[in-house]
């Protein structure tokens, strides 16, 4: 863990010397804006990544980051990754995503959210925000008081409600086509599969992974998501957060947060298949490669954790929840075709997709010019 702490602050201080606007020209981005409301004590950032496919769309993620590095850090890859995401799945919107710098167990307030939508409604519809980790329907509720652009807004305030539940649903379809890749079958009775993050993805995880008959081993760092999981699936085997990558299993799911596949944990790690809803998962590009090498299949991470997305952004064209179910199926298939594409050209499975998704971007690019208001 100390090993890690330091790799994280020595990549941080790497970042820093080369400035903004180095970091924006490295991944590709628009647009970054920092905003910092007084009153509230508010601190934010909304990165804007490309808009070729239409407007930005991606999730507001509070957390008590150690450094403003890290916050920046984490939402310039973030909104990059949503790109990826709204490209792989078909939908006509761009990448973004916010985050908010600070502790969601104990600085949330209506008023701070006020402040949140009055900076997003500046915007004037370059860009869509919702839930993501820290936050939740309700908290959105208090921005609505000031931005008409928002998702995900609980069904009561005209919004599609929980996205967490079909973002599940698409994940354990993409753990059973990556199964079918791996294992040749498949169904997920009687793998053993290690669960990493029990919060509003992972727990409703479970409820696919013990009905299907798997056997499930779990950790996560918040004592009540552990409480509330063992209370709903009594069989369910947890781990201290540190001895997850260890554990014996065919699957590994990283449901948290990102970074957590890298040169500390993936030689750890005993599995044949990665498949989860965290975001950026891989802390480098070569972390893809260094799977590919041990003989990990690895789903990549914005293609199995899309369904939330479709959700949001069927809500956006008037949302069917069939449809956006009907969709969110459809990662199992796109799996498939990506680990098809890495066999024929030899290459990782997370590069595969990056190819697929640049090669539509670059199409699309040629006639179409970015998103303004």
């Amino acid at each position: 863990m100390a090993m890690e702490i330091e790799r994280n602050k020595q990549k941080e201080t790497e970042a820093s010397t080369n400035g903004i606007f180095a970091q924006m020209e490295k991944y590709g981005h628009e647009q970054v804006i920092f905003n910092y409301d007084k009153a509230t004590g508010l601190k934010s950032i909304v990165a804007i990544h490309d808009t070729t496919l239409g407007p930005a769309l991606g999730g507001c993620r509070m957390w008590p980051y150690e450094t403003e590095q890290e916050a920046l850090q984490d939402v310039l890859r973030l909104s990059r990754g949503m790109t990826y995401k709204c490209a792989v799945s078909g939908e006509s919107f761009g990448g973004g995503k916010s985050v908010i710098w600070a502790d969601p167990h104990k600085d949330k307030s209506d008023e701070l959210f006020q402040a949140f939508g009055s900076y997003i409604e500046t915007m004037k519809g370059r860009f869509y925000t919702g839930t993501d980790v820290g936050t939740v329907s309700m908290d959105f509720v208090s921005a609505r008081k000031q931005t008409q652009y928002l998702v995900g807004l609980p069904e009561e305030y005209g919004g599609s409600g929980n996205s967490a539940i079909i973002t599940a649903y698409g994940v354990h379809k993409g753990m059973k086509a990556t199964a079918k890749e791996a294992f040749g079958d498949e169904s997920l009775s009687g793998k053993k599969i290690a669960v990493q993050g029990l919060g509003k993805v992972g727990k409703r995880l479970l409820d696919h992974l013990f009905e299907e008959g798997a056997i499930v081993t779990a950790t996560d760092i918040f004592d009540d998501n552990i409480r509330m999981a063992k209370m709903a699936h009594p069989d369910l085997k947890i781990v201290p957060p540190e001895e997850i990558y260890g554990v014996e299993c065919d699957i590994f799911s990283p449901n948290a947060l990102g970074a957590v596949l890298n040169d500390n944990t993936i030689p750890r790690l005993t599995c044949k298949v990665i498949c989860g809803a965290a975001n950026n998962v891989l802390e480098d590009k070569r972390h893809g490669r260094m799977l590919f090498e041990q003989g990990i299949l690895y789903a990549p991470d914005y293609v199995v954790n899309a369904g939330g997305l479709i959700e949001v952004a069927e809500e956006l064209h008037g949302f069917n929840k069939e449809r956006a179910f009907s969709k969110a199926e459809q990662i199992y298939d796109t799996l498939l075709q990506i680990y098809s594409y890495s066999r024929d050209k030899g290459i990782p499975t997370s590069e595969a997709a990056d190819e697929l998704v640049e090669r539509k971007l670059d199409v699309i690019s040629r006639i179409q010019s970015k998103y303004m208001c």
